[in-house]
């Protein structure tokens, strides 16, 4: 997961402050070069980070802080606060014109930091929100670009224009306006040509375009994974061509997010949107203050709402909330819930949004995804009736339901004994299965069992 490694370190380095009751100037200092060194190692720009420490150092060693009945808490703050400033404070929105009118959207990048995928993303975000978008194809020169986004196109319930590979990009540009006016669409999202490097070229294409149609935004997706590259990329876009705004993709599976912190410092424009995953759903808003907060180890509880109410379906929240105040819960019910975890982005995604879950070392994610498919397989190996009924296993059934999920009895056995004591947490916890937030998140907290350990 994004930052995990940066947010180790530096909750490793705040919880040595807040076990101190007073803080010198030393204190400070000391704990700021352990800051420093995590920065540097997450693949944050040395400029950036010299700069954030010497922010940080001015304000913490002052008389406010180190005269506060808790100063340790005072510098988490004063880190927090420079960290929402680094990323930019403010949520960023992609600007479109009003009604009618034509917001034409230029997307540029690198070829393998996703942005065609990205670019069929964005076209559904502007769709939910009411837009009619239209993808234009001006990627004429990597086999497949075009047949891919309009494979992504057709998921996303958004046209796609093509004049195929024969046709300059800045004519196709052109006549995906036209279209669109025609066709009362009112964005136009230009999915333009990448290179394996930046290149006279493509720079040179992608001027030709802003020379030939009003481009209203211009924005640059790059590949998190790929570090101070990125940021080093961004700074020649926005050099070369100007930029208005970033995407990160692949951010799930850089743990160190080191160019997260450091394409507002270089470029000057802001994060928009941060890619978690494959899926053409896994696209997030930017918020500086959350991942602040999520760095620092205080949880990200707004994102997690948002994604449960986005994600789980309300209706059976409600109605599983009524069936375990009832104690008529069930494994149809337990699978239910497995499938809304996964859909949210699995455990290890809602772990991270969770406040002071970074600090518990001893959570395996990996083994725990691993344990949710094995319960999946028992469970689909149960008979509907056992399902509905799980007082109708007994011994023969087990060993039965072993069997058919590839296990050995014993993690049947387990199962089928932390589901009952599960039952009567959740009969006994009413309050954390929802009913506030629209069903809030279900039976999730019941199904973590409060241990964050699954069985297996």
């Amino acid at each position: 997961m994004a930052f995990e490694s940066l947010a180790d370190k530096l909750q490793n380095v705040f919880k040595n402050l807040r076990g101190k009751g007073r803080l010198t100037e030393a204190d400070v200092k000391a704990a700021l070069k352990e800051v420093k060194m995590a920065l540097l190692e997450a693949d944050v720009s040395f400029k950036v980070v010299k700069q954030f420490i010497r922010s940080v150092q001015e304000r913490a060693v002052g008389e406010d802080v180190l005269g506060s009945l808790t100063p340790g808490q005072m510098v988490i703050k004063i880190v927090n606060e420079e960290l929402v400033k680094l990323m930019g404070s403010e949520t960023t929105e992609i600007k479109l014109r009003p009604g009618s009118e034509i917001t034409v959207i230029m997307m540029a990048g690198l070829q393998g930091a996703g942005k065609t995928t990205t670019t069929a993303k964005i076209a559904g975000k502007l769709k939910a929100k009411g837009k009619k978008p239209l993808l234009a194809a001006c990627d004429i020169y990597r086999p497949a670009a075009i047949k891919q986004l309009e494979i992504n196109g057709e998921k996303q319930g958004v046209p796609v224009f093509s004049m195929g590979d024969k046709i300059k990009p800045v004519n196709i540009a052109k006549a995906a306006i036209e279209h669109a006016a025609k066709n009362g669409m009112n964005v136009v999202i230009l999915d333009t040509a990448g290179r394996l490097h930046i290149d006279e070229d493509m720079m040179n294409e992608l001027i030709a375009i802003k020379e030939a149609v009003t481009v209203d935004q211009t924005i640059l997706v790059v590949d998190a994974m790929t570090g101070q590259d990125a940021v080093n990329v961004a700074g020649m876009f926005q050099e070369k061509i100007g930029i208005d705004g970033v995407i990160l993709t692949k951010l799930d599976g850089d743990t160190r997010g080191g160019a997260a912190l450091s394409i507002r410092s270089v470029t000057g424009r802001p994060i928009l949107y941060v890619g978690m995953g494959e899926k053409l759903s896994d696209l997030e808003q930017f918020y500086p203050e959350r991942m602040a907060s999520r760095i620092l180890g205080m949880g990200d509880i707004l994102s997690l709402i948002e994604k449960a109410e986005a994600e789980v379906d309300q209706e059976k929240a409600r109605e599983l909330s009524q069936k375990i105040r009832k104690a008529e819960f069930d494994y149809n019910d337990f699978l239910d819930q497995m499938h809304q975890i996964k859909k949210m982005g699995g455990m290890a995604s809602i772990i991270s949004m969770m406040p002071g879950m970074g600090q518990l070392g001893n959570i395996d994610m990996d083994e725990n995804e691993k344990s949710m498919s094995r319960i999946e397989a028992i469970i689909l190996s149960m008979t509907p009736a056992e399902r509905a009924n799980p007082s109708l296993i007994n011994l023969s059934r087990k060993h039965r339901i072993a069997k058919g999920s590839g296990v050995d009895i014993s993690e049947v056995n387990r199962l089928v004994k932390q589901f009952e004591q599960m039952k009567k947490m959740m009969k006994q916890l009413p309050g954390m299965m929802g009913g506030k937030r629209k069903g809030g998140l279900g039976g999730l907290g019941g199904l973590m069992g409060g241990k964050f350990k699954l069985p297996f």
